[in-house]
């Protein structure tokens, strides 16, 4: 088999070449004045939050100092492009002796993502904590914490700017033609009938998809460690447990996938026009399909965050090192998070404040608003009202996050024609036990104390990463070469 390095080094290479010239180049969704003060903004944010924002920031500075200023907003692509430009430019700016990218904003993607970029010194503390203080706390508009995603980071470099949920998206009357339950939470992805009709993201071209990921593992580590059933096991058994029950579903999930995709727009859209029964789909998307396609008496999608197996996380905002107007970035940062901001994400296009062209369905991190509430699809969600959270316990599965997402690249995604003909063959026999455990054989893949990752897997050489990465590969597929011959081989008559 051919050595996976030179396949990543290539494909990082491939994938800076395309990331950094458009990081580089400057956007064109908001109209300018050739004098205009220019605030240089990194984001994976789509058009028409960039279009809003960038229109209202303006209109702002505008109403309240009579100045004119221009967003322009750099968009690359993802957080894994984001994150390969900063690292890119950041270690261009140190060998030239220059503080910043040239860049002054970032804003948008998950928390991990956020916390790297702090710890590697790209961040400075945001102004705004020390202007508003009667913003922040835990009985004020921004709280500090919720379903144990923090909001505010410790080093003050970064804000929730909106909160976000992953969640599960179907087509109802593709579900109910199934003949399936109703779907409450993430292990019904994982049925049998939906083989070659789920629609998954790829975690390694998202921070925020990889944390969807690890809290389906999380999940069922909090369910195993509350299991009647194992209530005589040590607890840290009852972790192991779970954490071989959270990997088992990601490759039940897997084998079910018609693909994985680093388009999230993707899902709900093959979702909504019956390309896909069911998916995982974060919120915003979910919510807009729902709100644009959705009829009375003809629901075409429908979204909803599972029981007990998804938090609520922040969507930050960070002004960087170096920015070239670091006192324009610091006024950004403090508009997004005021009241006039964050109506931006909730309100109906056309109201008082609200976003002039279209919604955007995202759940604002001010919990002060009032906003009204609206119980068809499509309408505002009350994250922090009643519902069935998951309460994130880092010190379950944080250490483990990148070891999670290469994991499930070798498990699920570099062997996925293997594991999906294995599990078909298993479906059409029966589910013949032996099989099922010779798919689900996790034994390279113990839960290690504390949570941690796999130390070749996290290890800071690439090549101990790779040659770790293709054993795993190779262990899977022989696991589902096996798997599918012993399903193959069961009598007819014990099927």
């Amino acid at each position: 088999m051919t050595s996976s390095r030179p396949i990543l080094v290539v494909g990082g290479l491939l994938a800076l070449l395309v990331a950094l010239p458009i990081a580089l180049r400057e956007d064109t969704v908001q109209a300018h004045d050739a004098g205009a003060r220019r605030l240089v903004v990194l984001t994976p944010h789509g058009e028409s939050i960039r279009k809003e924002f960038g229109e209202a920031f303006a209109r702002h500075v505008m109403s309240t100092r009579g100045e004119a200023v221009y967003v322009d907003w750099r968009s690359p692509g993802g957080t894994s492009e984001i994150r390969m430009v900063l690292d890119a430019g950041y270690k261009a700016a140190a060998e030239e002796g220059r503080a910043g990218v040239g860049m002054d904003i970032l804003f948008g993607g998950g928390v991990p993502d956020f916390a790297s970029q702090a710890r590697h010194g790209r961040l400075v503390p945001l102004r705004v904590l020390e202007r508003q203080p009667s913003w922040f706390g835990p009985d004020a508009a921004i709280p500090p914490a919720f379903t144990g995603e923090n909001f505010v980071a410790a080093d003050r470099t970064w804000v929730a700017s909106c909160l976000s949920q992953f969640g599960i998206c179907l087509n109802p009357a593709a579900w109910e033609g199934l003949g399936l339950q109703p779907a409450r939470g993430w292990r019904d992805l994982g049925h049998p009938a939906l083989a070659g009709k789920l629609a998954l993201a790829d975690p390694t071209k998202s921070g925020s998809v990889a944390r969807s990921f690890e809290l389906i593992v999380q999940a069922e580590i909090q369910r195993s460690l509350a299991d009647p059933a194992r209530a005589g096991l040590p607890e840290e058994e009852r972790m192991a447990l779970g954490w071989r029950d959270g990997l088992v579903l990601l490759q039940r999930m897997a084998a079910n996938a018609r693909y994985f995709t680093d388009n999230a727009g993707k899902i709900p859209q093959d979702v909504a026009h019956g390309n896909a029964v069911a998916g995982m789909s974060i919120d915003y998307y979910g919510r807009a399909y729902e709100a644009h396609l959705n009829r009375p008496g003809a629901t075409r999608i429908a979204w909803f965050a599972p029981a007990r197996g998804t938090t609520v996380s922040a969507d930050p905002i960070a002004v960087l090192k170096g920015a070239p107007e670091p006192e324009l970035a610091q006024e950004f940062a403090e508009f997004v998070l005021s009241p006039a901001g964050q109506r931006l994400w909730h309100a109906e296009a056309g109201s008082a404040g609200g976003p002039i062209w279209r919604e955007l369905h995202r759940p604002p991190v001010r919990r002060d608003l009032g906003l009204p509430r609206r119980d068809e699809p499509g309408g505002w969600a009350d994250v922090y009202g009643a519902g069935e959270h998951l309460v994130y316990r880092p010190e379950l599965t944080a250490k483990s996050f990148n070891s999670l997402r290469r994991i499930v690249r070798a498990m699920c995604i570099d062997t996925h024609d293997e594991l999906r003909e294995a599990w078909l063959a298993i479906i059409g026999a029966g589910m013949p036990p032996e099989a099922l455990a010779a798919l689900t054989d996790m034994s390279a893949l113990p839960y290690r104390p504390g949570g941690a990752g796999d130390p070749l897997l996290d290890n800071a050489d690439p090549l101990v990463v790779a040659r770790r990465m293709r054993e795993l590969a190779e262990g899977f597929r022989a696991n589902y070469l096996r798997a599918a011959e012993i399903a193959r081989r069961t009598p007819a008559e014990t099927r």
